[in-house]
C-alpha cells in the first residue's frame, strides 16, 4: 500500500475524533448470564447452565452510541427509558462510559427494555425479552422532541442516526419533525429501519435495511443471491422515498450499495462467525461517520461492510475496535 493511501486512511480515521452524532431510537439493557453446560436437566430435555458471571451492557440504540464512541466520536443519545431499576442501571452504565444521559426521557408508565442472553460454553442458548412495544405517549414524544431540538440548537451536530428497533420510541410524526430540522441545518441523516416505520423514512441521506426488513417493508419476496433483482428493488425504493443512498446488508453475501441510480455489490470478507448480534449497529455507526466525513459512497460501503463482519467474530454484542478496523482497512486497501 502506498504511503499516500495510508496517510489518507489515517486522516479519515482521525477526522472521526470529536464528531458529534445525534442518536435517536430504542434503547435497552443487554443482560448476560455466562455459564458452563455439562448436563441435561432431569425435569425437561434442556441443558442446565451453571452461571459463573452476570453482566449488563448498553444495548439497542445505545450500542450504536458505544460504537461511535469507540471510533472517537461523541454520541448524543435521545430515547425513552422506564423509571425503574433497570432504567437507573442504564443511566449508571452511560455515566460510567462518560456519556451524557441528558437526552433520555424517563417514563413512569413503561418499563426499560431488557434482553437477557444466556450463554453456555460460549454459545448463546436462549434470549429472554422484557419489553413494551406500544408507541410512547404524546407527552413523552413531546419531551423527546424537546431533547432532540435542544441538541440541534446548542451543539454542532455532524450527523443524525435513527436506530429503530420497533419498540415504540420512533414514530412517523417524530421522523418528519427531525427530518425537517435536519434539512434546515444541512445535517445528514442515517437510518437503521425496522418494519413499523419502514415507509415513513423519506428524504434521508442513507437508509440501511437488511434483507428481512426490505422484504417486509416493500412486501416482496427477494433472494439474497439474486443481486440484479435486489438492485432493481432498492432502486425503486430510493426513487419512491427520495433516499440519497441505500446500504442493503446481506449477511454472508456482504452489502449492496445504491447511489445515483447505480448499485454496487461488495462481497463479505471471510470470517470465523461467533455471533451476529449487534453487527447492524456497527455498520450504521461507521456508515454515519463516513457520511459526516463526506467520503465516497464506495468507501462508506466498504468500511461499513468490513466493520460489521469484524464484530461477528466475538460472542455477545461488542463495539468495533478502531485500531483493528484501521489495520484491516489498510490490509484490504480500502483507500
Amino acid at each position: 500500500m502506498s504511503s499516500k493511501k495510508s496517510h489518507s486512511l489515517e486522516t479519515l480515521f482521525e477526522s472521526f475524533n470529536g464528531m458529534k452524532a445525534l442518536v435517536i431510537g430504542d434503547v435497552m439493557l443487554d443482560a448476560y448470564l455466562w455459564g458452563k453446560v455439562d448436563r441435561i436437566s432431569p425435569e425437561a430435555p434442556v441443558p442446565i447452565v451453571a452461571v459463573h458471571k452476570k453482566e449488563n451492557r448498553l444495548g439497542g440504540a445505545a450500542n450504536v452510541a458505544i460504537n461511535l464512541q469507540a471510533m472517537g466520536a461523541v454520541p448524543l443519545l435521545c430515547s425513552v427509558i422506564g423509571g425503574d431499576t433497570n432504567g437507573r442501571d442504564f443511566i449508571d452504565l452511560m455515566q460510567q462510559m462518560g456519556m451524557s444521559p441528558d437526552g433520555l426521557v424517563s417514563s413512569a408508565d413503561r418499563p426499560t427494555t431488557v434482553k437477557t442472553r444466556i450463554i453456555g460454553n460460549n454459545h448463546q442458548m436462549l434470549r429472554v425479552d422484557e419489553e413494551w412495544t406500544s408507541d410512547i405517549s404524546a407527552s413523552e414524544r413531546k419531551q423527546l422532541l424537546g431533547r432532540i431540538e435542544s441538541y440541534l440548537l446548542h451543539d454542532d451536530i455532524d450527523v443524525i442516526i435513527f436506530e429503530d428497533y420497533d419498540k415504540g420510541v420512533i414514530s412517523k410524526t417524530l421522523i418528519e419533525q427531525v427530518v425537517k430540522w435536519a434539512k434546515a441545518k444541512h445535517v445528514p441523516i442515517a437510518v437503521d429501519p425496522k418494519k413499523r416505520n419502514f415507509n415513513s423514512y423519506k428524504h434521508v441521506t442513507l437508509f440501511k435495511p437488511n434483507l428481512k426488513e426490505l422484504r417486509e417493508g416493500m412486501k416482496i419476496d427477494l433472494d439474497k443471491g439474486r443481486i440484479e433483482e435486489l438492485s432493481t428493488a432498492v432502486g425503486k425504493l430510493a426513487k419512491d422515498h427520495h433516499l440519497e443512498n441505500i446500504l442493503l446488508t446481506l449477511s454472508e453475501q456482504g452489502v449492496l450499495f445504491h447511489h445515483d441510480d447505480t448499485s454496487d455489490h461488495l462481497p463479505a470478507h471471510i470470517r470465523n462467525i461467533a455471533d451476529v448480534s449487534g453487527a447492524g449497529d456497527t455498520v450504521i455507526s461507521i456508515a454515519a461517520l463516513c457520511l459526516a466525513a463526506k467520503t465516497t459512497p464506495t468507501l462508506l460501503a466498504a468500511l461499513s461492510n468490513l466493520a460489521g463482519g469484524m464484530v461477528c467474530e466475538y460472542v455477545g454484542v461488542v463495539p468495533v475496535d478502531k485500531q483493528a478496523l484501521y489495520q484491516e482497512a489498510r490490509k484490504f486497501k480500502l483507500l
